[in-house]
């Protein structure tokens, strides 16, 4: 039933991320695990999972704040897992956007039934269209329009535009950029990828030559700059 259903893990607790894993690929999920706050929003951005399970306490931050920067830009599912048990907790994890909050110790099965219900009250839904400064970026429909009229993208440069519109602000390095849209063999290929955001700002910027939109960051990477 969960075959091809992605779910993001994030724990700090490495006996706890190791019995999730478990526990989620037993009932079908395909897991990626974090251990902080950092790495579980750039799992979320570039991996496109299709719920989350988060602990409430992390080293560098907690569940609800990561929940409230997922839901800058998606409708996931995301459950907050915590030894944490009070009302006003549960209440801030919900405000934030939290669709349930399971508390430690749990059943396998509690948790299992409490995803499913999540993903079902989604829908599995399939990404909205991203609008960004004249721009619709149709996820599903691999289109992309500025102010209506159509703009032919390669399947490459789709995949790159795709990645910097969901990270909106947020600074990609070359290495996470490269091994998003091409894999980890191409993750040094800085040509490569240089070649393909030339192209991009072509087609989708108003002035290619003074670039408003992919901002670069020198020998770092690329951010999406939108108002």
């Amino acid at each position: 039933m969960n075959a091809g259903r992605r779910v993001l893990v994030c724990d700090d607790e490495l006996q706890i991320l190791r019995a999730l894993r478990v526990i989620l690929r037993d009932a079908g999920f395909e897991v990626i695990t974090s251990q902080s706050a950092e790495e579980a929003l750039d799992q979320a951005a570039l991996k496109a999972p299709d719920a989350a399970i988060l602990d409430l306490i992390l080293p560098d931050g907690d569940g609800v704040g990561i929940c409230r920067s997922i839901r800058e830009w998606s409708q996931m599912p995301i459950l907050v897992l915590s030894a944490v048990g009070e009302e006003s907790e549960k209440i801030r994890a919900l405000e934030a956007g939290a669709d349930d909050y399971v508390t430690k110790p749990f059943s396998p099965g509690e948790l299992v039934a409490r995803l499913n219900a999540a993903l079902r009250r989604a829908g599995h839904r399939e990404e909205p269209v991203l609008a960004v400064d004249g721009l619709e970026i149709d996820v599903a429909g691999h289109r992309v329009r500025r102010n209506g009229e159509e703009i032919h993208l390669t399947p490459i440069e789709f995949d790159l535009l795709r990645v910097l519109a969901r990270n909106r602000g947020r600074l990609l390095t070359h290495r996470a950029l490269l091994g998003e849209v091409w894999g980890h063999a191409y993750e040094d290929d800085t040509h490569t990828l240089r070649v393909h955001i030339a192209n991009l700002r072509r087609k989708i910027e108003p002035d290619p030559a003074a670039p408003a939109l992919i901002r670069t960051d020198p020998g770092i990477g690329y951010r999406f700059v939108a108002s």
